[in-house]
């Protein structure tokens, strides 16, 4: 008999208590079937550092006791969702469609007077009070309201958006989405 017969004649023969040793640390027969087929998928990819004439039963049993901790280790950080409860909430609208709407924004914002554009950028994009804005901009503060006023207006236009419902996700990703995204 070659040495990798009696090898699987061993994980054969040590199926049965295995499985008792699984279903005494899972409690279920799925978790302790899964819990076996581990092992011996562990133990047949490490055949070659199994020593012959050592104690295969105790090795095979630290290999599921070990798959079981990490297997535990693992749960602790998922969180169940059989319902599907929290994954419907991950939805997010497909990065493709951003790519394009900032394509569009920055031909939109080229088309803008370099005074609008300025002031639409510092104020919306970058952040800046409209006071702070003002005195990058070395002019008064009602100066770049009206021009942040005027830049959001024309740029309504140019990316044709007559309603906040332009904004984020489609008729087609909304449905997909459930809604979900909204607060």
């Amino acid at each position: 008999m070659t040495r990798s017969t009696e090898f699987r004649e061993q994980l054969i023969a040590a199926i049965p208590g295995l499985r008792a040793f699984g279903l005494s640390l899972t409690a279920r027969g799925d978790r302790a079937d899964d819990l076996v087929q581990e092992t011996l998928m562990k133990a047949w990819k490490h055949y070659e550092s199994f020593e012959p004439g050592s104690n295969m039963k105790a090795w095979l049993y630290t290999i599921l006791r070990n798959e079981f901790y990490t297997q535990l280790r693992k749960r602790k950080r998922e969180v169940e969702d059989a319902d599907g409860f929290y994954s419907s909430r991950v939805a997010v609208h497909a990065e493709q469609d951003g790519h394009l709407d900032m394509a569009d924004l920055r031909g939109a914002l080229g088309l803008l007077p370099e005074d609008q554009r300025e002031a639409i950028i510092l104020v919306g994009a970058s952040g800046f009070s409209y006071e702070e804005a003002a005195e990058i901009c070395s002019v008064a503060v009602g100066t770049i309201k009206s021009r942040v006023n005027r830049a959001r207006a024309r740029l309504a236009v140019l990316m044709h958006i007559d309603s906040e419902e332009k904004f984020g996700p489609d008729a087609h990703s909304e449905a997909v989405l459930g809604g979900s995204h909204r607060g």
